[in-house]
């Protein structure tokens, strides 16, 4: 493999980690497909952070999400939207990255058979490997990567890295408007 371009310390951890999530994406994606036939669709009965009744694809692409990144030795503290405190994962198998996610994104359309998707976000953990809540409340520009995972008839995994949305467009909003608007 060419790693020119890359630091001297780089250490295959970051790869490691995105291969779990696509990992935990494709046994989701498994799950979606055939939801009808396993009794997957409907409500769990419990609720989430949110106060939004849980569907049962969304426990289970909780749990299967939470694993996967746990199993990846490479995860530190793991913030989920279907959970209300932090997961700080034991000290055996802890990593030095924050992961922050959306196991289920969409799934009140579960019914309705558009597409659904997981969102995550990766951050370094700031200082050492004692970890703190703290770790997770940085700013996006300190995000190493992000990405999605769209389920439906197919699915697609992307990931941006080191891409920083200005480079794209610029978006203001104007002292006299709400409405944001490109330049």
């Amino acid at each position: 493999m060419n790693r020119a371009g890359f630091p001297r310390l780089t250490s295959g951890d970051l790869t490691i980690l995105l291969n779990n999530i696509v990992l935990g994406c494709k046994v989701v994606c498994s799950s979606v497909s055939k939801a009808g036939l396993a009794k997957l669709i409907g409500l769990a009965g419990e609720t989430n952070v949110q106060g939004e009744e849980q569907k049962k694809l969304d426990v289970l692409s909780n749990d299967v999400s939470v694993n996967a990144l746990v199993s990846s030795g490479r995860t530190n503290v793991l913030v989920s939207e279907e959970i209300e405190d932090a997961i700080f994962v034991e000290k055996a198998k802890r990593g030095r990255y924050c992961v922050v996610f959306d196991p289920l994104d969409g799934s009140s359309n579960i019914d309705c058979g558009v597409s659904i998707g997981t969102i995550f976000g990766i951050y370094m953990l700031k200082d050492g490997i004692e970890s703190k809540v703290e770790d997770v409340l940085q700013p996006g520009t300190a995000m190493l990567a992000a990405g999605y995972c769209m389920y439906g008839s197919s699915w697609t995994v992307r990931t941006l890295r080191n891409i920083h949305l200005s480079s794209y467009c610029r978006l203001q909003v104007p002292k006299d408007s709400l409405e944001p608007r490109l330049l």
